[in-house]
């Protein structure tokens, strides 16, 4: 019998599910709506533990990605007959999650390549046929539940290894001569309603890369989870953008309160293990999780553990000096809305009740400087120990903390208002003061994809995680900025997405006089931030123009300043 056989077999043993027609993109049915006290618990949650594991940490390559590229698909797709960690312990696993602070997990059950870490009826592919033959999912499960920990699973839509899906490795881009995706879409679903039976309650389904999934089939992923567990969570990877929560990847999200988010990010660079790759510093680390905290998201912090079974001991370390500073600072993160002032560079907040915590990163200045908050401040103490000194007036906040009380990676300082906080509009922030650009209509020469989430209005929305992206082979480019009317600035301030490399060479600062373009400010170079003064110019229109650039220039951010106000000399 072959491998499509058996696959066919397997599918055909399952319930019959649903006859329900799918729904057009249009419809709106009542099962693509989460369960508001789930959804509410877990936000409350905000930080969780993902775990990416299975035969290819033998390898020390990526999961899936490296099928087919690093690894031949032939020893990648026998890897599981050496599979056998021994030191796997459910229990110690869970612990290192409580000690790092976490509330929830996320366990890979199915990555791209198809292999199950569960007791999966639907193929022979999976863990009880490696020499280990555990159940891991199953144990996991369980000891999430003696420790209080939500237990969901990772599980990917695509499938390269199943002789079904239209595509295989390497990267899901190699088009399979036959295939039958509507006996994969059974045997996905299968497996879906085997997750949510044997290892459930789950606390959401946390699918991946939906190829051959559109908007119709991603709805029906979705009905499938609420039949089965009406108050289950999905994130927004089903298929066609279906799903309750979106998921920046290795990046904090913007801020978002309109809907839920969480960013998923790893410890180290890669997702699975990989012998002495680079892990994140414990500033960078808890500075991750406030900055998503405070843009109102949870953090979902990846962990791959060895092929052993065991976590790294550095990586345990790690997590248990952010749960040791949780357990003295919880109160500011956990159970918190983002904002009310949005995460700057230097500052970001959290709110609770009648509180906001003001989570003080860097000091551009020797005094922080806040705009005005509508509500009067009737209290405020230093979370992270010491004093402040705290002054409120129609203009805005100051903040003045003595240097000795002043906290490497993030000074706290609670502010308690005479109404509920969650009650203020959100507040932009800058170190330099308010942005003239910020909200200002933009036009583009090239948007990434011709992606919205990378428009030209990110990079002057006043959130410096967003950004303004262009296509990869983009070289030379522009943003222009019309402020509305004319205004007079004397300051830049520009920042530059870094994280793949610099891509801006040469730019100039413009203007527009009549139908022609002139120039105020030129430089070679943006990178992380920028801080470009000059003589005041009065304009409506302005434009960074990137003059040369390589491999598609990415923007954060990029505001216009007036001049500072001078006090009179007597």
């Amino acid at each position: 019998m072959t491998r499509r056989q058996c696959f066919h077999l397997a599918a055909a043993l399952v319930l019959v599910l649903s006859a329900q027609p799918l729904l057009v993109a249009d419809a709106k049915p009542p099962w693509l709506k989460p369960d508001p006290a789930a959804m509410q618990r877990w936000q409350e949650m905000r930080f969780g533990m993902f775990i990416h594991w299975g035969p290819v940490s033998l390898t020390g390559h990526e999961i899936g990605w490296s099928r087919g590229a690093q690894t031949p698909i032939e020893k990648y797709d026998n890897l599981y007959k050496e599979f056998n960690p021994t030191k796997f312990n459910a229990d110690e696993w869970v612990a290192t999650a409580k000690a790092a602070g976490m509330k929830y997990m996320v366990l890979t059950t199915k990555h791209h390549d198809g292999f199950c870490l569960f007791d999966t009826k639907q193929t022979d592919f999976n863990i009880m046929c490696s020499p280990f033959g555990r159940d891991v999912t199953k144990e996991l499960a369980e000891a999430c539940r003696r420790s209080g920990i939500a237990f969901g699973t990772y599980h990917s839509v695509c499938d390269w290894y199943h002789p079904d899906f239209p595509l295989t490795s390497p990267g899901g881009k190699v088009k399979r001569d036959k295939s039958d995706i509507a006996a994969y879409r059974r045997y996905l679903r299968a497996q879906t309603s085997e997750l949510i039976k044997n290892y459930g309650p789950l606390i959401t389904m946390w699918f991946d890369v939906p190829q051959q999934f559109d908007r119709a089939e991603g709805s029906e992923n979705v009905r499938l989870c609420r039949a089965l567990q009406p108050d289950i969570l999905v994130n927004n990877r089903a298929g066609g953008g279906c799903g309750d929560y979106d998921t920046p990847e290795q990046r904090v999200g913007g801020f978002q309160m309109q809907r839920p988010w969480e960013t998923c990010m790893t410890i180290c660079r890669q997702w699975s293990w990989k012998p002495d790759d680079k892990m994140k510093t414990l500033p960078e680390c808890l500075q991750t999780l406030i900055r998503t905290t405070a843009g109102d998201g949870n953090l979902l912090f990846n962990v791959g553990p060895m092929a052993n079974g065991e976590i790294e001991a550095r990586q345990i370390e790690r997590l248990k000096k952010m749960g040791a500073w949780l357990a003295k600072h919880g109160e500011s993160i956990y159970a918190t809305r983002g904002g009310p002032f949005k995460p700057a560079k230097h500052v970001a907040s959290t709110r609770k009740g009648n509180t906001i915590y003001l989570h003080i990163l860097a000091w551009p200045e020797e005094v922080l400087k806040l705009p005005a908050l509508p509500a009067k401040i009737v209290k405020s103490n230093v979370l992270t120990g010491g004093e402040a000194v705290v002054k409120q007036t129609a203009a805005g906040i100051e903040i003045a903390v003595p240097k000795s009380d002043r906290r490497e990676i993030d000074t706290i300082v609670a502010l308690e208002l005479d109404k509920p906080a969650i009650e203020i509009e959100p507040i932009s922030v800058s170190s330099i003061g308010q942005s003239l650009t910020e909200g200002k209509k933009t036009t583009v020469s090239n948007v990434y994809q011709k992606n919205a989430h990378y428009a030209a209005a990110m990079a002057v929305d006043g959130d410096d995680q967003t950004r303004w992206a262009t296509d990869a082979k983009t070289g030379s480019c522009w943003l222009e900025v019309d402020l509305g009317k004319p205004q007079t600035f004397d300051r830049a301030m520009i920042q530059e997405c870094v994280d793949y490399g610099v891509r801006v060479k040469v730019f100039e600062l413009q203007y527009k006089d009549g139908d022609a373009w002139k120039t105020f400010h030129s430089g070679k170079g943006i990178g992380k931030n920028l801080e470009v003064k000059f003589v005041p110019v009065t304009a409506r229109i302005v434009r960074l123009n990137i003059t040369e650039g390589q491999s598609g220039p990415t923007i954060f951010e990029f505001q216009l300043f007036a001049p500072a106000a001078r006090k009179a000399t007597p």
